[in-house]
Order: C-alpha cells, then sequence, then structure tokens
C-alpha cells in the first residue's frame, strides 16, 4: 500500500498551514475506503477519495501509545516504529545534504525553516547545504528536485508541495540518491524514511471530538477548510466527518477559505446571519483562527467552543477572553527532524521506516505552558527551537 500523504499542516495548512497548501487532486487509484458511519442527513458531504480506513484507524490508535526516544527531544522521538537497515547508504563525510522546499509562504513554514536551519548548524560533519524553495509551484519544485540531483548531493530532503504530481519526481530521485521525505507525502514507497507527527486524521478527530462533547446536542457547526486536494488537509476533514456523523451535530456548512483571515471573517459572519446562531466552529487549521473570533465579537455574539491550532496570537486570544478550545497541532519541531535523519542514513544507522512523531495538542489546562509571550503573534509553539542558537531573536522573539 502506498504510504499514508502527509502534511500540513499545514496552512495554506497552515498559509497561514502550514500547507504553503495547493492544490492536487488524488490520482486514479488513490487508496480511499467506504465512510466509517453514514452522513445521511449529517451534512458533512461524502467522504473524502484521501480516506483510508486502516490510516484513520491506526493514527487514532497512536494518539494514546508513548513514543520511544529521548523524553526532551520529541523530534527524535517515534512511535511504534519499524526500524529498517540503513547500512547501503553509509559513507564518510562531511556530508553535503540538499532540500526541496515546498514554500515558505505562510508562518508555520516559516518557523520550520528557521528551526531546519539553526539545525543544520549543530552538525559539524555536514559541509554542505544546498536548499532550493518551489514558491508553492509544483512545476518548479519537480524542476528543483532535478536540479538537485546534478549537485552531487549525499543526500535528499523533500517536503512536497502537493502529494500525487511530485510523486514522479521524487521516485526519480529515489534512484540516484537517499530521499527523505517530510510533512506531506508522496505515493511512493521508495524514500529511505516518510517523518511526520501522527497525521492529518489524527488533528482533525481531535478537534471534532472536542466540538461533540462541548456543544450540546442538534448545535450548529460550520467547518472551515483550506484548500481541497492536499493530504494533511483531506485526512484532517475526513476524520472530522467521521466524529460528526457518528455525533447529534448538525453540520451546516464547510467552506474553503484559502487560509485568509478577510475570507474566514466573513465566512463566519454570513453563517451567523443566515443561522442566528452557530455553536461550534472546526478548522483543519488554526491560522485564521483569530479572525473566526473576531466575526463573534462583532456580532456581539458569546465565541462558541472552536479550535485553532499552537500559533501564540490564537493562543493569546484563548487566554485573554477565557475561549472554550482546543488546538490539536502539527509540530513545527518536524523541520528538525530530517537532517538528523539524512546524518543517521549516511553514518548507516537504523531509521525508521515511517517516523511517526508525538503530535500533542493545547487544552485549557496545558495552555500556559505553550503560551510564550516573549513570541511573535505569528510564532508556533511546538517548534523544538528553544534549545537552538539564536533563540528567541531569530524566531522574531525577545529575550523574557
Amino acid at each position: 500500500m502506498p504510504r499514508p500523504k502527509a502534511a500540513a499542516a499545514v496552512l495554506a495548512a497552515l498559509a497561514a498551514l502550514a500547507a504553503g497548501c495547493t492544490t492536487d487532486e488524488p490520482v486514479s487509484g488513490t487508496p480511499a475506503a467506504a465512510p466509517a458511519t453514514s452522513a445521511e442527513g449529517a451534512g458533512t458531504g461524502a467522504q473524502s477519495k484521501f480516506f483510508v480506513q486502516a490510516d484513520f484507524d491506526a493514527q487514532l490508535a497512536m494518539r494514546s501509545q508513548p513514543p520511544q526516544g529521548p523524553a526532551a527531544k520529541p523530534w527524535e522521538q517515534a512511535i511504534a516504529p519499524k526500524m529498517i537497515d540503513t547500512a547501503r547508504y553509509k559513507k564518510d563525510g562531511p556530508y553535503h545534504l540538499c532540500f526541496s522546499n515546498a514554500a515558505v509562504n505562510n508562518p508555520w513554514r516559516q518557523v520550520g525553516w528557521k528551526t531546519m536551519q539553526a539545525e543544520v548548524g549543530l552538525h559539524e560533519e555536514i559541509g554542505k547545504f544546498t536548499a532550493l524553495d518551489a514558491e508553492g509551484k509544483d512545476d518548479k519544485q519537480i524542476s528543483d528536485i532535478a536540479e538537485l540531483q546534478a549537485k552531487d548531493c549525499d543526500a535528499l530532503i523533500v517536503s512536497p508541495n502537493t502529494t500525487a504530481t511530485l510523486t514522479p519526481a521524487v521516485t526519480a530521485a529515489c534512484a540516484k540518491v537517499p530521499v527523505i521525505v517530510f510533512d506531506r507525502g508522496v505515493e511512493t514507497d521508495c524514500p529511505v524514511t516518510f517523518i511526520k507527527p501522527i497525521g492529518g486524521y489524527a488533528f482533525g478527530a481531535d478537534a471534532a471530538e472536542f466540538l461533540a462533547e462541548k456543544v450540546p446536542a442538534g448545535g450548529k457547526v460550520l467547518a472551515l477548510r483550506i484548500l481541497p486536494g492536499v493530504d494533511v488537509l483531506e485526512t484532517r476533514w475526513s476524520a472530522a466527518k467521521v466524529v460528526f456523523d457518528r455525533s447529534r451535530l448538525q453540520v451546516v456548512g464547510v467552506e474553503f477559505t484559502d487560509g485568509d483571515a478577510a475570507r474566514t471573517k466573513s465566512i463566519v459572519s454570513d453563517y451567523i446571519q443566515r443561522h442566528g446562531r452557530i455553536d461550534g466552529v472546526w478548522m483543519d487549521a488554526g491560522a485564521t483562527a483569530v479572525a473566526a473570533v473576531e466575526a463573534f465579537e462583532d456580532a456581539g455574539l458569546a465565541v462558541p467552543p472552536i479550535n485553532g491550532e499552537d500559533q501564540q496570537d490564537f493562543l493569546q486570544k484563548w487566554k485573554d477572553t477565557g475561549l472554550t478550545a482546543v488546538a490539536p497541532t502539527y509540530p513545527t519541531y518536524q523541520w528538525r527532524t530530517p537532517v538528523i535523519a539524512a546524518l543517521k542514513i549516511l553514518k548507516g544507522e537504523e531509521v525508521p521506516e515511517r517516523w511517526n512523531l508525538p503530535q500533542p495538542k493545547v487544552t485549557g489546562e496545558n495552555l500556559p505552558a505553550y503560551l510564550k509571550p516573549n513570541m511573535p503573534p505569528l510564532h508556533y509553539a511546538l517548534c523544538g527551537c528553544e534549545d537552538l542558537p539564536g533563540f528567541p531573536e531569530a524566531w522574531g522573539g525577545r529575550k523574557s
């Protein structure tokens, strides 16, 4: 079976997703399964073609599985890892690592990129680090991957812009250099390791389960999505759909915001006017969560239960206004892991075939631990960057 398609994240998944997400329609033969429950009358529509029941079940189970690895370094931890031998890639350093990045076109990706560069700086055995930015364009990233193959890279890290479209380029690269894929997946098993947090199903379910608990039966829920066709976003919505279909909630709308704050606020305002009230807001990425909150404030209404993400502006709003909220995460610390994985592979050390990182969620109880007033509003709390040189100034923060 092809790898589950990862990542975010983000933003658009976080476009402020962290995504820089772009659309990528599933190709013929993309794994699909029947919806876990009937959507009849639920308002959630048909299940996504990206939905895979086995992957859904596995990710939800991983939420309660303890990770293996250093307790203080979640970017080095792995959940239920299947280790693979990499002896055939062993070679002497110094090493030339190459990176094909989908984009740095939103806050999540910008925080991650800073974190990756700082991780590279920790390792003297990295003699050269070459990175190309695809600027959110599939055709440019395909060209970038081809260009990097001609630069004598010892290992190639790829964060795909989209899933199906980048698969052939990654497959071709695998024949020439060990490839590490992270954040979002591709439809091939050829990379040596695929790195991601638990995944989109876990994110989507965490948020939907919270609303199912906090919103009274029959309550009206508005679902806000970033873009169609991006694997990590599709699986977030797929999981939420399963939860909502099993609940007694009414999903009155599923709308795409393009990750734009003004559009998000406008959509929420329209639904408030149309339905009189909205009892809960589910989001597949939290970068525009504050805009959704402001739509209720502008209407003079209490903000209903809502999910956001670990972006500081939302966490601060949550604390200041006492929101009923939860923030699933797609931790930015994952940007450290591919560098660590590449060095392990080049040293012939074992790595997980699928490197599933922990994926915490921010709750009312642990909010103070993630709220960092000395960091900028668009900073992501789970950067895993606090121990890196230059923190916090290099990430736009100030010393306390």
